[in-house]
């Protein structure tokens, strides 16, 4: 039977990669080659424990390879509507929908536009008020100081498809750096230990009633995956951008703490993910897409519950891409301690320059195994109270093998 169909992009990372490499060479191979990387275990389940309280949803729906742009849309209506009741939404309220556009690239290198649609439309249905859609995409394409910026993520909201679907459905389009510099709030995260600074976030978070976040799913080059609580380095200006990636050995401690700062942890009401395609090798903006057979889309009001089926469905179609084609260097190269390093390395010289690419601490991967031993999750079991009681609901379209399977990989062995 025929389970998936992938597409090979050809990715300029495979010649950018190499410059990218080169260029973190020549800023820190003596900083690199001084410190061995220690190996990569693998933690497992062991340790961890369920948080208290009533079960989480995490609604799915299946939608057929092929099938037309309407079907995707109905899967997220679905979803979002058996995931929350939209008790929280009054007649005029605004809503800011977070998307993900690191680059200008198409779904699933950013978010689906159709999903996006759907999205706001079902929200000026249930008497939402101002919509407001946005982002600041990756560094690679937008630099931003105090004295100049250079890139815009308008312009790569519009190639990627996300800016015609949010104005089309009535929404408006914010991208966080045209705020300028002075644009941006300090907030620390409730979770302390990882941040040495508050996090500097966009006004319009400030401003907004409630936050929807809509990722997509994919793999990333440092990161090992980009989710729900990764989205969450979208918000932050780039002097926080440059403390995480400079600070990298609690990188993944800090992307799980940033969600915990009060005027997002507060706000954040949904979250929603239309996985018909997934990046499931390289990433974050290019790489090798998945189409299944039977897609997902999903939602949940919790985001550690959504990032454990988003992060279980990734693995899963990453494991049906055969051995020989996705463990090369090129094909996956976050299983290289080493490239992860120096890539780092890169961003921290485009946000800091020579001196900070030379003295950031060294980004340590951590093995695409399960769900159990993925480092951002582990920290966001910790701080928001545990590992949550995933109740997989099923509104309709996925077989019930794949929602087996789904349930098998995301529940925790009794101890």
């Amino acid at each position: 039977m025929d389970l998936q169909r992938t597409s090979r992009e050809p990715f300029l990372t495979r010649r950018g990669f190499g410059r990218l490499s080169l260029a973190a060479v020549a800023a820190a191979t003596a900083a690199s080659a001084a410190r061995a990387a220690p190996p990569r275990s693998v933690l497992g389940p062991e340790g961890l424990e369920l948080a208290d309280g009533p079960g989480v949803a995490v609604v799915l729906a299946g939608v057929e390879r092929g099938s037309d742009e309407a079907a995707r849309e109905r899967a997220v209506r679905e979803v979002a509507l058996a995931a929350t009741d939209f008790a929280w939404l009054s007649r005029g309220d605004s809503v800011l929908i977070k998307v993900s556009c690191n680059s200008g690239n198409v779904y699933p290198a950013t978010t689906d536009p159709v999903a996006l649609r759907a999205m706001i439309g079902l929200l000026r249905e249930r008497g939402a008020g101002r919509v407001v859609v946005a982002d600041m995409s990756g560094v690679q394409a937008v630099r931003f100081s105090p004295d100049e910026t250079r890139g815009s993520s308008r312009a790569l909201l519009q190639s990627s498809g996300l800016a015609r679907a949010a104005l089309d459905a009535g929404a408006e389009l914010q991208a966080f750096e045209e705020a300028g510099w002075d644009g941006f709030y300090a907030e620390r995260p409730r979770a302390e230990g990882s941040w040495k600074n508050e996090i500097l976030l966009p006004q319009v978070l400030r401003e907004a009633d409630h936050v929807v976040l809509m990722p997509r799913c994919s793999r990333h080059l440092l990161a090992g995956s980009t989710l729900a609580l990764k989205c969450a380095v979208g918000w932050w200006r780039h002097d926080s951008r440059l403390e995480y990636h400079h600070d990298a050995s609690s990188f993944a401690e800090k992307t799980a703490d940033a969600n915990t700062v009060p005027s997002l942890r507060d706000k954040q009401r949904l979250v929603v993910t239309s996985a018909s395609k997934i990046m499931a090798l390289f990433g974050p903006d290019t790489g090798r897409v998945v189409e299944p057979e039977t897609g997902l889309v999903f939602a949940s009001a919790d985001p550690v519950a959504h990032d454990l089926v988003s992060l279980a469905w990734l693995l899963s179609t990453r494991a049906a891409i055969p051995e020989p084609e996705r463990d090369g260097l090129m094909d996956d190269p976050n299983q290289s301690p080493r490239i992860v390093d120096l890539a780092n390395r890169m961003v921290n010289l485009w946000l800091g320059g020579a001196g900070k690419a030379w003295s950031a601490e060294r980004l340590h991967p951590w093995p695409a195994a399960d769900v159990w031993n993925d480092r951002v999750l582990r920290r966001a079991f910790e701080v928001f109270g545990g590992v949550p009681p995933v109740e997989l609901v099923h509104v309709g379209g996925a077989p019930e093998t794949l929602q087996q399977s789904l349930a098998e990989s995301i529940r925790l062995p009794a101890a």
